[in-house]
C-alpha cells in the first residue's frame, strides 16, 4: 500500500463537476492498493497518517499531528500509485489490486482513520475524479507499507 500524503490548507474532490468530498486544513491522502496488501498494512498506514507530526507548533517546527491541530483527512483511491514504469513508455498496472478487493481495502483503511477520531472525506472509488488541493508548505511525504517507517 502506498500513500502520497500532503498537508493542505483545503482540498476537495469532484466527480462530474459535483463536490463529493471536501475538507479545510488537514491531510490529502492519495492511496494506492497493491496486490497482496493486508489489513495489517492498512492499520499501520492509518496510524502513521493520523499520528505523523507534520503540522507546525508555536515555534514553527513540524511537531503536531492532524489530530492535534483539529484537522481532517481527504482520502482518494489512486490505483496509479501501484504502477511500475521500469521499462518502455507505458506504465504497467500489474501490481494494482483487483478492483473488488481494492475497494474493500480502501474502505477498511478509511474506517481505521475514523477510529483515530478523525473526520474523513473520500472520493468515489473507480470514478474519474478532479482533486483540488492547496498544499500548505508545500509539505508532501510518501508512505509505503512495504518500507516500514517506524
Amino acid at each position: 500500500m502506498k500513500i502520497v500524503l500532503q498537508r493542505v490548507k483545503e482540498a476537495r474532490v469532484e466527480v462530474n463537476a459535483q463536490v463529493v468530498g471536501k475538507i479545510g486544513r488537514g491531510l490529502c491522502l492519495l492511496v494506492g492498493i497493491e496486490k497482496g496488501d493486508k489489513t495489517e498494512e492498512a492499520d499501520f498506514l492509518a496510524s502513521k497518517a493520523a499520528e505523523l507530526r507534520v503540522f507546525p507548533d508555536e515555534n514553527d517546527r513540524m511537531n503536531l499531528s492532524v489530530k492535534e491541530v483539529g484537522g481532517s483527512i481527504l482520502a482518494v483511491s489512486q490505483f496509479t500509485l501501484a504502477s511500475t514504469i521500469k521499462k518502455g513508455r507505458r506504465p504497467s498496472f500489474d501490481n494494482a489490486e483487483e478492483p473488488g478487493r481494492a475497494a474493500w481495502m480502501f474502505e477498511y483503511f478509511v474506517q481505521k482513520l475514523k477510529e483515530h477520531g478523525l473526520e474523513v472525506q473520500t472520493g468515489i472509488f473507480q470514478a474519474m475524479m478532479d482533486v483540488y488541493i492547496i498544499n500548505e508548505g508545500p509539505v508532501t511525504f510518501i508512505l509505503d507499507s512495504r518500507v516500514k517507517q517506524f
